[in-house]
Protein backbone atom coordinates (compact mmCIF):
# COMPACT_ATOMS: atom_id res chain seq x y z
CA UNK A 1 0.00 0.00 0.00
CA UNK A 2 1.70 3.25 -0.82
CA UNK A 3 1.40 6.42 0.63
CA UNK A 4 -1.35 8.23 -1.32
CA UNK A 5 -3.69 4.94 -0.79
CA UNK A 6 -2.85 5.20 3.17
CA UNK A 7 -3.85 8.98 3.19
CA UNK A 8 -6.83 8.42 1.16
CA UNK A 9 -8.17 5.37 4.02
CA UNK A 10 -7.17 7.39 6.71
CA UNK A 11 -9.67 10.16 5.19
CA UNK A 12 -12.13 8.15 4.58
CA UNK A 13 -11.96 6.11 8.17
CA UNK A 14 -12.16 9.79 9.86
CA UNK A 15 -15.51 10.57 7.73
CA UNK A 16 -16.72 7.38 8.84
CA UNK A 17 -15.42 7.87 12.71
CA UNK A 18 -17.44 11.07 11.97
CA UNK A 19 -20.57 9.59 11.07
CA UNK A 20 -20.78 6.56 13.66
CA UNK A 21 -20.04 8.73 16.81
CA UNK A 22 -22.64 11.48 15.54
CA UNK A 23 -25.35 9.62 13.68
CA UNK A 24 -25.24 6.39 14.30
CA UNK A 25 -24.14 6.06 17.99
CA UNK A 26 -27.74 7.44 18.85
CA UNK A 27 -29.75 4.97 17.37
CA UNK A 28 -27.91 2.20 19.49
CA UNK A 29 -31.16 2.83 21.73
CA UNK A 30 -33.59 2.60 18.68
CA UNK A 31 -36.45 -0.26 19.49
CA UNK A 32 -36.81 -1.38 16.50
CA UNK A 33 -35.36 -4.94 17.27
CA UNK A 34 -36.83 -8.26 16.38
CA UNK A 35 -38.13 -11.11 18.50
CA UNK A 36 -34.12 -12.31 18.74
CA UNK A 37 -33.38 -8.22 19.44
CA UNK A 38 -31.48 -8.18 16.08
CA UNK A 39 -31.66 -4.94 14.13
CA UNK A 40 -35.10 -4.75 11.70
CA UNK A 41 -34.38 -4.56 8.48
CA UNK A 42 -36.40 -1.06 8.03
CA UNK A 43 -33.68 0.64 10.93
CA UNK A 44 -30.73 -0.50 8.50
CA UNK A 45 -32.47 0.81 5.40
CA UNK A 46 -33.07 4.01 7.77
CA UNK A 47 -29.32 3.84 8.44
CA UNK A 48 -27.72 3.13 5.24
CA UNK A 49 -29.76 5.94 3.77
CA UNK A 50 -27.98 8.29 5.93
CA UNK A 51 -24.86 6.98 5.10
CA UNK A 52 -25.29 7.49 1.83
CA UNK A 53 -26.48 11.24 2.27
CA UNK A 54 -23.00 11.04 3.99
CA UNK A 55 -21.33 9.61 1.68
CA UNK A 56 -19.66 6.48 3.35
CA UNK A 57 -22.19 3.97 2.60
CA UNK A 58 -19.92 0.98 0.93
CA UNK A 59 -16.78 3.29 1.72
CA UNK A 60 -13.90 0.47 1.14
CA UNK A 61 -15.27 -0.02 -2.07
CA UNK A 62 -14.36 3.26 -3.98
CA UNK A 63 -16.12 4.73 -7.02
CA UNK A 64 -14.06 3.43 -9.83
CA UNK A 65 -14.94 -0.12 -8.13
CA UNK A 66 -11.94 -0.98 -6.81
CA UNK A 67 -11.54 -2.10 -3.08
CA UNK A 68 -8.80 -0.50 -0.78
CA UNK A 69 -6.13 -2.31 0.23
CA UNK A 70 -6.47 -4.81 3.22
CA UNK A 71 -4.56 -2.00 5.75
CA UNK A 72 -6.64 0.32 3.95
CA UNK A 73 -10.08 -1.59 4.51
CA UNK A 74 -8.41 -1.98 8.36
CA UNK A 75 -8.87 1.19 8.94
CA UNK A 76 -11.78 1.88 7.88
CA UNK A 77 -13.78 -0.99 9.33
CA UNK A 78 -12.33 -0.56 12.59
CA UNK A 79 -13.99 3.01 12.52
CA UNK A 80 -17.44 1.65 11.64
CA UNK A 81 -17.21 -1.39 14.06
CA UNK A 82 -17.37 1.86 16.99
CA UNK A 83 -20.88 0.96 17.24
CA UNK A 84 -22.63 -2.66 16.80
CA UNK A 85 -24.86 -0.72 14.30
CA UNK A 86 -22.00 1.00 12.25
CA UNK A 87 -21.28 -1.68 10.24
CA UNK A 88 -24.91 -2.10 9.11
CA UNK A 89 -25.23 1.40 8.44
CA UNK A 90 -22.23 1.74 6.50
CA UNK A 91 -22.70 -1.34 4.50
CA UNK A 92 -19.17 -3.22 5.48
CA UNK A 93 -21.10 -5.88 7.57
CA UNK A 94 -20.66 -9.75 7.36
CA UNK A 95 -21.84 -12.15 5.15
CA UNK A 96 -22.48 -8.89 2.92
CA UNK A 97 -18.94 -7.48 2.49
CA UNK A 98 -17.21 -10.81 2.48
CA UNK A 99 -19.30 -11.92 -0.51
CA UNK A 100 -18.78 -8.67 -2.10
CA UNK A 101 -15.46 -9.35 -1.57
CA UNK A 102 -15.61 -13.06 -3.26
CA UNK A 103 -17.64 -11.41 -6.15
CA UNK A 104 -15.55 -8.68 -6.97
CA UNK A 105 -12.59 -11.18 -7.27
CA UNK A 106 -14.28 -13.74 -9.48
CA UNK A 107 -17.94 -13.19 -9.93
CA UNK A 108 -18.38 -12.97 -14.04
CA UNK A 109 -19.77 -9.89 -15.57
CA UNK A 110 -23.04 -11.43 -15.22
CA UNK A 111 -22.99 -12.28 -11.71
CA UNK A 112 -21.26 -8.83 -11.18
CA UNK A 113 -23.93 -6.96 -12.78
CA UNK A 114 -26.99 -9.25 -10.68
CA UNK A 115 -25.31 -9.70 -7.67
CA UNK A 116 -22.58 -7.24 -6.94
CA UNK A 117 -24.19 -4.09 -7.81
CA UNK A 118 -27.21 -4.16 -5.37
CA UNK A 119 -24.96 -5.84 -2.40
CA UNK A 120 -22.57 -2.91 -3.49
CA UNK A 121 -25.09 -0.23 -3.54
CA UNK A 122 -26.13 -1.09 0.01
CA UNK A 123 -30.25 -2.22 -1.14
CA UNK A 124 -29.91 -5.69 -0.93
CA UNK A 125 -28.24 -8.17 1.99
CA UNK A 126 -27.04 -11.34 1.29
CA UNK A 127 -26.38 -14.77 3.04
CA UNK A 128 -23.58 -17.30 2.71
CA UNK A 129 -24.61 -21.28 2.61
CA UNK A 130 -22.31 -23.52 4.10
CA UNK A 131 -22.17 -24.56 7.28
CA UNK A 132 -24.82 -27.60 8.02
CA UNK A 133 -26.67 -29.30 11.02
CA UNK A 134 -24.63 -31.04 13.30
CA UNK A 135 -26.75 -33.84 14.26
CA UNK A 136 -26.81 -35.21 10.55
CA UNK A 137 -23.28 -35.38 10.42
CA UNK A 138 -22.86 -31.84 8.25
CA UNK A 139 -20.37 -29.66 7.59
CA UNK A 140 -19.18 -27.06 10.76
CA UNK A 141 -15.31 -26.50 10.64
CA UNK A 142 -14.47 -29.35 8.24
CA UNK A 143 -15.99 -28.62 5.12
CA UNK A 144 -15.38 -31.89 3.27
CA UNK A 145 -18.14 -33.13 5.38
CA UNK A 146 -20.72 -31.43 3.24
CA UNK A 147 -23.93 -33.20 2.72
CA UNK A 148 -26.15 -30.51 0.78
CA UNK A 149 -25.89 -32.17 -3.01
CA UNK A 150 -26.31 -30.81 -6.39
CA UNK A 151 -26.76 -32.47 -9.81
CA UNK A 152 -27.12 -31.16 -13.51
CA UNK A 153 -30.40 -30.91 -14.69
CA UNK A 154 -30.41 -29.84 -18.41
CA UNK A 155 -29.24 -25.72 -18.11
CA UNK A 156 -29.75 -25.95 -14.85
CA UNK A 157 -28.51 -27.53 -11.02
CA UNK A 158 -30.91 -29.04 -9.08
CA UNK A 159 -29.88 -28.96 -5.13
CA UNK A 160 -31.10 -30.32 -2.11
CA UNK A 161 -29.64 -30.12 2.00
CA UNK A 162 -30.29 -28.48 5.23
CA UNK A 163 -27.89 -25.56 6.12
CA UNK A 164 -27.42 -24.41 9.43
CA UNK A 165 -26.91 -21.23 11.23
CA UNK A 166 -26.84 -19.43 8.25
CA UNK A 167 -26.24 -15.24 9.34
CA UNK A 168 -29.03 -12.83 7.42
CA UNK A 169 -30.87 -15.58 5.86
CA UNK A 170 -34.19 -14.05 6.91
CA UNK A 171 -34.73 -10.85 4.82
CA UNK A 172 -31.31 -11.76 2.49
CA UNK A 173 -32.25 -10.81 -1.42
CA UNK A 174 -29.02 -12.77 -2.36
CA UNK A 175 -27.47 -15.81 -1.41
CA UNK A 176 -24.48 -17.87 -2.20
CA UNK A 177 -25.09 -21.75 -1.53
CA UNK A 178 -22.35 -24.24 -1.39
CA UNK A 179 -23.09 -27.90 -2.53
CA UNK A 180 -21.33 -31.26 -3.66
CA UNK A 181 -21.84 -33.06 -6.95
CA UNK A 182 -19.55 -35.57 -8.48
CA UNK A 183 -17.13 -33.52 -9.62
CA UNK A 184 -16.85 -32.08 -5.73
CA UNK A 185 -17.57 -28.46 -4.36
CA UNK A 186 -20.00 -25.88 -6.05
CA UNK A 187 -21.00 -22.52 -5.46
CA UNK A 188 -23.79 -20.89 -6.50
CA UNK A 189 -25.76 -17.05 -6.65
CA UNK A 190 -29.37 -17.67 -6.15
CA UNK A 191 -31.74 -14.44 -5.55
CA UNK A 192 -33.98 -14.51 -2.61
CA UNK A 193 -36.14 -15.07 -1.55
CA UNK A 194 -37.23 -18.74 -3.60
CA UNK A 195 -39.87 -21.55 -2.51
CA UNK A 196 -37.47 -24.19 -2.76
CA UNK A 197 -35.47 -22.17 -0.05
CA UNK A 198 -37.48 -22.90 3.66
CA UNK A 199 -36.64 -21.29 6.56
CA UNK A 200 -37.14 -24.08 9.65
CA UNK A 201 -36.03 -22.12 12.49
CA UNK A 202 -33.79 -19.09 13.77
CA UNK A 203 -32.22 -20.33 16.87
CA UNK A 204 -31.56 -17.51 19.78
CA UNK A 205 -28.14 -17.06 19.84
CA UNK A 206 -26.04 -14.94 22.35
CA UNK A 207 -25.55 -12.67 19.94
CA UNK A 208 -27.57 -9.82 18.45
CA UNK A 209 -26.15 -7.63 15.86
CA UNK A 210 -26.69 -9.30 12.35
CA UNK A 211 -30.35 -9.09 10.69
CA UNK A 212 -32.23 -12.27 10.44
CA UNK A 213 -29.94 -14.08 12.97
CA UNK A 214 -28.54 -17.64 12.22
CA UNK A 215 -31.01 -19.59 10.64
CA UNK A 216 -31.93 -23.69 9.92
CA UNK A 217 -32.66 -23.75 6.29
CA UNK A 218 -34.49 -26.82 3.76
CA UNK A 219 -32.88 -26.52 0.21
CA UNK A 220 -35.45 -28.65 -1.84
CA UNK A 221 -35.30 -29.38 -5.02
CA UNK A 222 -33.46 -25.89 -5.27
CA UNK A 223 -33.38 -25.20 -9.27
CA UNK A 224 -30.43 -22.83 -10.26
CA UNK A 225 -29.33 -21.78 -14.40
CA UNK A 226 -26.36 -23.08 -14.72
CA UNK A 227 -25.09 -19.34 -15.79
CA UNK A 228 -25.29 -18.60 -11.80
CA UNK A 229 -22.54 -20.91 -10.78
CA UNK A 230 -19.54 -19.51 -9.49
CA UNK A 231 -16.37 -20.65 -11.88
CA UNK A 232 -16.69 -24.43 -12.84
CA UNK A 233 -18.11 -27.65 -11.07
CA UNK A 234 -15.35 -29.02 -8.44
CA UNK A 235 -13.83 -25.27 -8.43
CA UNK A 236 -16.21 -24.70 -4.70
CA UNK A 237 -13.69 -24.77 -2.26
CA UNK A 238 -10.59 -23.05 -4.05
CA UNK A 239 -13.54 -19.82 -4.27
CA UNK A 240 -13.98 -20.51 -0.15
CA UNK A 241 -10.28 -20.27 0.15
CA UNK A 242 -10.32 -16.54 -2.08
CA UNK A 243 -13.68 -15.37 0.69
CA UNK A 244 -12.16 -17.10 3.65
CA UNK A 245 -8.71 -15.37 4.83
CA UNK A 246 -10.07 -11.26 3.91
CA UNK A 247 -13.85 -12.28 5.58
CA UNK A 248 -11.43 -13.60 8.78
CA UNK A 249 -9.47 -10.56 9.18
CA UNK A 250 -12.41 -8.31 8.74
CA UNK A 251 -14.41 -9.66 11.63
CA UNK A 252 -10.95 -8.94 13.27
CA UNK A 253 -11.39 -5.11 12.31
CA UNK A 254 -15.06 -4.76 13.37
CA UNK A 255 -14.96 -6.26 16.71
CA UNK A 256 -11.83 -4.64 17.11
CA UNK A 257 -13.42 -1.27 16.79
CA UNK A 258 -16.01 -2.15 19.15
CA UNK A 259 -13.99 -3.17 21.82
CA UNK A 260 -11.95 0.36 21.30
CA UNK A 261 -15.46 1.89 22.20
CA UNK A 262 -16.49 -0.68 25.03
CA UNK A 263 -13.53 0.33 26.27
CA UNK A 264 -13.89 4.00 26.34
CA UNK A 265 -17.14 3.71 28.06
CA UNK A 266 -15.29 1.70 30.95
CA UNK A 267 -12.70 4.27 30.54
CA UNK A 268 -14.84 7.12 31.53
CA UNK A 269 -16.94 5.27 33.68
CA UNK A 270 -13.96 4.61 36.40
CA UNK A 271 -12.51 7.84 35.87
CA UNK A 272 -15.99 8.97 37.52
CA UNK A 273 -17.16 6.62 39.82
CA UNK A 274 -16.00 7.31 43.65
CA UNK A 275 -15.87 3.86 45.60
CA UNK A 276 -14.12 3.93 49.28
CA UNK A 277 -13.14 7.23 49.35
CA UNK A 278 -11.57 7.78 45.74
CA UNK A 279 -12.09 6.95 41.79
CA UNK A 280 -12.26 3.86 40.78
CA UNK A 281 -9.30 4.61 38.49
CA UNK A 282 -6.79 5.16 41.25
CA UNK A 283 -7.69 1.59 42.37
CA UNK A 284 -4.87 -0.51 41.64
CA UNK A 285 -7.28 -3.54 40.31
CA UNK A 286 -9.51 -1.13 38.17
CA UNK A 287 -6.18 1.26 36.96
CA UNK A 288 -4.48 -2.13 36.15
CA UNK A 289 -7.29 -3.61 34.27
CA UNK A 290 -7.54 -0.74 32.15
CA UNK A 291 -3.63 -0.67 31.52
CA UNK A 292 -3.97 -4.36 30.28
CA UNK A 293 -6.79 -3.16 27.80
CA UNK A 294 -4.48 -0.30 26.43
CA UNK A 295 -1.73 -3.28 25.85
CA UNK A 296 -3.97 -5.95 24.80
CA UNK A 297 -5.90 -3.54 21.91
CA UNK A 298 -2.42 -2.34 20.76
CA UNK A 299 -1.65 -5.57 19.74
CA UNK A 300 -4.34 -6.01 18.11
CA UNK A 301 -3.86 -3.21 16.23
CA UNK A 302 -0.67 -4.92 15.07
CA UNK A 303 -1.91 -8.06 14.43
CA UNK A 304 -4.56 -6.56 11.88
CA UNK A 305 -1.88 -4.83 10.08
CA UNK A 306 0.41 -7.44 10.15
CA UNK A 307 -2.07 -10.10 8.49
CA UNK A 308 -3.47 -7.23 6.47
CA UNK A 309 0.17 -6.63 4.85
CA UNK A 310 0.56 -10.06 4.02
CA UNK A 311 -3.00 -10.65 2.18
CA UNK A 312 -1.67 -7.40 0.38
CA UNK A 313 1.23 -8.82 -0.66
CA UNK A 314 -0.69 -11.54 -3.18
CA UNK A 315 -0.03 -14.00 -0.52
CA UNK A 316 -3.42 -16.18 0.28
CA UNK A 317 -3.05 -15.75 3.54
CA UNK A 318 -4.42 -18.68 5.55
CA UNK A 319 -1.79 -18.95 8.10
CA UNK A 320 -1.88 -15.95 9.01
CA UNK A 321 -5.33 -15.43 8.96
CA UNK A 322 -6.05 -18.11 11.34
CA UNK A 323 -3.25 -16.61 13.73
CA UNK A 324 -4.76 -13.27 13.55
CA UNK A 325 -7.81 -14.93 13.88
CA UNK A 326 -6.97 -17.14 17.60
CA UNK A 327 -4.60 -14.10 18.68
CA UNK A 328 -7.57 -11.22 18.27
CA UNK A 329 -10.68 -13.36 19.29
CA UNK A 330 -9.12 -14.50 22.44
CA UNK A 331 -7.53 -11.19 23.09
CA UNK A 332 -10.86 -8.88 22.32
CA UNK A 333 -12.92 -11.50 24.66
CA UNK A 334 -10.28 -10.43 27.57
CA UNK A 335 -10.52 -6.97 27.05
CA UNK A 336 -14.52 -7.02 26.74
CA UNK A 337 -14.68 -9.09 30.29
CA UNK A 338 -12.40 -6.78 31.69
CA UNK A 339 -14.76 -3.45 30.69
CA UNK A 340 -18.02 -5.05 32.01
CA UNK A 341 -16.24 -5.96 35.25
CA UNK A 342 -14.33 -2.42 35.74
CA UNK A 343 -17.83 -1.33 35.53
CA UNK A 344 -19.77 -3.71 37.97
CA UNK A 345 -23.22 -4.13 37.91
CA UNK A 346 -23.80 -1.40 35.15
CA UNK A 347 -21.29 -3.40 32.39
CA UNK A 348 -24.24 -6.12 32.74
CA UNK A 349 -26.88 -3.93 31.78
CA UNK A 350 -28.68 -2.47 28.06
CA UNK A 351 -27.77 1.10 29.29
CA UNK A 352 -24.56 0.84 27.14
CA UNK A 353 -23.59 -1.56 24.32
CA UNK A 354 -20.65 -3.03 26.55
CA UNK A 355 -22.63 -6.00 27.54
CA UNK A 356 -23.33 -6.77 23.96
CA UNK A 357 -20.23 -6.22 23.29
CA UNK A 358 -18.98 -9.10 25.24
CA UNK A 359 -21.85 -11.07 23.72
CA UNK A 360 -20.73 -10.71 20.18
CA UNK A 361 -16.68 -11.15 20.97
CA UNK A 362 -18.09 -14.67 22.47
CA UNK A 363 -19.61 -15.36 19.40
CA UNK A 364 -16.38 -14.39 17.86
CA UNK A 365 -14.92 -16.70 19.13
CA UNK A 366 -16.75 -19.42 17.46
CA UNK A 367 -17.71 -18.24 14.09
CA UNK A 368 -15.34 -18.13 11.11
CA UNK A 369 -13.61 -20.96 13.00
CA UNK A 370 -13.41 -22.04 16.75
CA UNK A 371 -10.01 -21.01 18.40
CA UNK A 372 -9.36 -24.85 18.92
CA UNK A 373 -9.93 -25.65 14.82
CA UNK A 374 -7.25 -22.98 14.25
CA UNK A 375 -4.53 -23.87 16.34
CA UNK A 376 -5.02 -27.31 15.06
CA UNK A 377 -4.53 -26.42 11.58
CA UNK A 378 -1.17 -24.07 12.79
CA UNK A 379 -0.05 -27.69 14.55
CA UNK A 380 -0.09 -29.94 11.51
CA UNK A 381 1.75 -26.76 9.54
CA UNK A 382 4.20 -26.94 12.41
CA UNK A 383 4.70 -31.19 11.63
CA UNK A 384 4.55 -30.69 8.08
CA UNK A 385 7.37 -27.74 8.59
CA UNK A 386 9.51 -30.26 11.05
CA UNK A 387 8.99 -33.29 8.62
CA UNK A 388 10.51 -30.57 5.68
CA UNK A 389 13.09 -30.01 7.94
CA UNK A 390 13.75 -33.41 7.85
CA UNK A 391 14.20 -34.40 4.69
Amino acid sequence: MNHDDLELAAEIADRVERFVRDVVVPYEKDKRRDHHDCPTDALVVELREKARSAGVLTPHILPDGKHLSQRGTALVLARTGLSPLGPLACNTCAPDEGNMFLLGKVGSDLLKDRFLAPLVAGTARSAFFMTEPAEEGGAGSDPSMMRTTCHRDGNSWVINGRKAFITGADGAHIGIVMAKAQEGACMFLVSLPDPAIQIERIPRTIDSSMPGGHAIVRLDNLRVPAEQMLGNAGEGFSYAQVRLAPARLSHCMRWYGACLRANEIATDYANRRMAFGKLLIDHEGTGFSLADNLIDLKQVELMIQWCAGVLDSGAPGGTESSMAKVAVSETLMRVADRCVQVMGGSGLTEDTIVEQVYREIRAFRIYDGPTEVHKWSLAKNIKRGWARAQA
